[in-house]
This record gives C-alpha cells, sequence and structure tokens, in this order.
C-alpha cells in the first residue's frame, strides 16, 4: 500500500483557490511517478528524482518507508477492534510531548486535516494566542527563540492558553521534535496534523487539563493512519532523527549561503533544521528556477503565499550522499535559470539519475 502523497497538501474544500492552486501545482509537473522510495521517484519514462517536496513536507520519513508499511500490513492482517491501535498511538505521542505538557496530556481527534485541527484548537481555547516557529507556507519565516518566548509571556498575561501550531513543524523536522521547543517553552494547546499520520491522514489536538475538553469528539482516527502515525513516531525517536535534522539542516543552510547568495537574483536564504527556503527576486526567477531543477531530476516545492520563494523539505532520512546531490542540481539551476532553458523534461534517463 503506497503511502505517497500530492506534493499540494492544502485543506479539502469544495472550490476555491487553494483547490485551484493544488491543480495548477499538479499540472506543473509533468511527472507520472510509478514507484517511490525515500527520497527517490522513479517517472514512467524511467527517470529519478531526488524529491524535496514528498508530500509538502508531512512525509518526514520520505515515500514508503518500512516501518510506515508494516504498520499498516499488521493493521489489515489483524482483525478486531482498533481501540490497541489507538492506545499505541496516543502512548507513543505522549511520550514525546514537551515537558509538564506530557504528564497532563488530553488527546482530542478531529477531521483528518491541517485546518480541522486549528480550528479545533481555537474551539478550545477561544482568544489563544498563536505561535508557529517556522511560517513555511508564507515563506520560510523563522519565528525565533525569543518570539516564542514572548507569545508564552503575552497567553500569560492575558490570562489565555498558548496554542502550538505544529501542523507543519513537527514531529523533528525543524531540528527538535516540537517547533514550540525552540523557545524552551511548553504550550497549553498543540494543533497536529500532516507528518503526525506517518504519510496517511490525521489530525488531532493535544492540550493540557486546565483547558476544557469540550463536546465528545466527532471523529477518532482511523487504524491505519494510527499504525503508521504510531510508528513513524516511534523511528523518529529511536534513531534520533530531529538531532539530524538539526545538524544536517544547519551545514546545508551554510552551503546555501555559501554558494547560493552569490547568484544574480537571489534575495535570501533561511530555515531550520531541514525546513529551508531560497528566495529570489521574483516569481519568474523562482518559477525559471524550478523548471531548471526538474531537468535536473530534482523537485523542490513552490510557495503560493510568497511565488518568489522556493521550499525544500526533504525527509529526515535524507543521506549526506543525498543532500550533497540535492544542493549540486540546486546551485546549478540556479546558475542555468538566466540563460532561459525551456521548461521541458528531458527523456534521457540519465540526465535525472538519482541513488535509490
Amino acid at each position: 500500500m503506497p503511502l505517497t502523497q500530492p506534493s499540494a497538501a492544502l485543506p479539502a474544500t469544495r472550490g476555491g483557490p487553494r483547490r485551484e492552486r493544488a491543480r495548477a501545482h499538479a499540472r506543473a509537473l509533468p511527472i507520472v511517478p510509478v514507484r517511490a522510495r525515500g527520497l527517490t521517484i522513479e517517472g514512467a519514462d524511467g527517470r529519478r528524482y531526488l524529491d524535496c517536496f514528498p508530500g509538502a513536507g508531512s512525509l518526514v520519513l520520505g515515500h514508503n518507508h518500512p516501518v510506515a508499511l508494516e504498520a499498516v500490513r499488521s493493521v489489515l492482517a489483524a482483525p478486531g477492534p482498533g481501540r490497541p491501535v489507538h492506545d499505541a498511538f496516543t502512548d507513543e505521542l505522549r511520550a514525546m510531548l514537551p515537558g509538564p505538557l506530557a504528564a497532563r496530556a488530553r488527546v482530542r481527534f478531529c477531521a483528518p486535516t491541517r485546518a480541522a485541527a486549528l480550528t479545533a484548537a481555537l474551539e478550545l481555547a477561544p482568544g489563544g494566542e498563536t505561535v508557529e516557529a517556522v511560517r513555511d507556507e508564507d515563506g520560510v519565516l523563522v519565528t525565533g527563540a525569543e518570539r516564542l518566548r514572548r507569545a508564552r509571556d503575552a497567553a500569560a498575561a492575558r490570562s489565555v492558553p498558548l496554542i502550538a501550531d505544529e501542523t507543519r513543524t513537527g514531529p523533528g523536522r525543524t531540528g527538535t521534535f516540537w517547533g514550540i521547543e525552540h523557545g524552551g517553552v511548553v504550550p497549553d494547546v498543540m494543533a497536529l496534523s500532516g507528518a503526525v499520520g506517518g504519510g496517511l491522514p490525521l489530525a488531532l489536538v493535544v492540550h493540557g487539563d486546565g483547558v476544557p475538553a469540550g463536546p465528545p469528539e466527532p471523529f477518532r482516527g482511523n487504524r491505519l493512519a494510527l499504525a503508521a502515525g504510531a510508528a513513524t513516531l516511534r523511528h523518529l525517536r529511536e534513531n534520533g532523527l530531529a538531532g539530524r535534522a538539526r545538524a544536517l539542516g544547519a551545514r546545508l543552510l551554510a552551503r546555501l549561503r555559501r554558494d547560493v547568495l552569490a547568484h544574480e537574483g537571489v534575495r535570501d536564504v533561511r530555515g531550520l533544521g531541514l525546513v529551508l527556503g531560497v528566495e529570489f527576486a521574483d516569481a519568474a526567477t523562482a518559477a525559471a528556477v524550478r523548471h531548471a531543477c526538474l531537468r535536473r531530476g530534482l523537485l523542490v516545492g513552490p510557495c503560493d503565499a510568497r511565488p518568489a520563494v522556493l521550499r525544500l523539505l526533504p525527509p529526515l532520512t535524507i543521506t549526506d550522499e543525498q543532500a550533497e546531490a540535492v544542493l549540486d542540481r540546486l546551485s546549478d539551476a540556479i546558475a542555468a535559470a538566466p540563460r532561459g532553458e525551456p521548461p521541458t523534461v528531458s527523456t534521457r534517463k540519465e540526465a535525472g539519475a538519482a541513488p535509490a
């Protein structure tokens, strides 16, 4: 059962701008994937691509990781009630929650979208102070430790809960298990989705006992997502992948600043952990670079709110060798884009070959 997801992970709607952006993103990538594993996607034409935007960052272990696949297969092979799977997920989640929240946490599931998780958090804590460690959809804007601490102080001054939006930053991607931990503060409420389901749709809210529980849960997750999520959280913890993201992300950011900022048309390079962004002079330059990356067998993500920014959200399982290949291809694409390469994909297999 494949755990790959579309590159544009936007909340489901019946229409409107979000749906149109998702369609436009799909049309912009002329690839027919036939198989995917880890960082690598293979197209129907036999070419391989390094995917630095798997599931819009929600696939923290990469495509079809065996840990998540085996967890799903185990549930499918074991008929019976779903409570043990539910308990295994919540136990694994509580073991990784920040500070005092772990001891008094309550878990409330909701419809499996980011929008539903944020809505549920705000309904539980109306008027609460919201904070996000990295606003990656707004152009990879890093909040910073001091601003996270100020948000904690502001919530305390107003006697309202502090809500941590971890739908994009957790678990592990920013270099700590949860993005809020960069400020050394403990939230009262956490909204979770995306990667927490191990590649399958899952969303929930975690809150302390000081926040009213609200009405009965309308949704309690599904067994497959709970199993994949528990396995993913365990794998992240046991293999220290948050620390790996912190160390590797710092090296990648340093090299990007050294090699990429020198190019004309590059405005800024920024990020935290394995959430990286390159800002260009304008949207047209960013689009040209993205097409040049595609021709070199590299997939990077757009930024709808800030079209001049390209995002790199590689899986936390990326190897040092793969990371170097990503930077080599990106640097080459940035250098080549001003020459006006046509935005088409070569059919030569060797042009985008990448390690499996």
